[in-house]
Formats: structure tokens, sequence, C-alpha cells
């Protein structure tokens, strides 16, 4: 099972995905959940570059 929560509120989000999916069409729905999160996370860092002062992207890999 492939778990999404996200929090809002006061001006922040977070967004936390963790699970796997093991059963259903090979793999393809953990890819594409995966694939829609990364790239997500690469449109944030772009826009962080471009905006330095303004947008700040912080990775920790665990």
């Amino acid at each position: 099972m492939i778990r999404v929560r996200a929090r809002l509120g006061e001006g922040r989000t977070l967004i936390e995905v963790d699970g796997h999916e093991e059963h259903a069409e090979d793999g393809r729905v953990c890819a594409a959940v995966s694939a829609i999160t990364q790239t997500a996370l690469l449109g944030l860092e772009q826009v962080a570059r471009q905006y330095p002062d303004l947008v700040s992207v912080d990775i920790t890999q665990e």
C-alpha cells in the first residue's frame, strides 16, 4: 500500500509518500506515484534555482 499524507496549515505544506505497491499491474502504480513525486521535487528545485532569495529546497536522504 502506498500512503500519501498531506498536512496544510499556517503557510506551510508537508507531503509525505511512503510504502510500496506490490500487486497491481507489475508495479506500475508505484512507478506512477514515484514519477509524479520526483517531477514535483525537480520542479521545485528549478524554481529555487531561479529565485534563490525567495525559495529554498532542502533534500535529505535517510
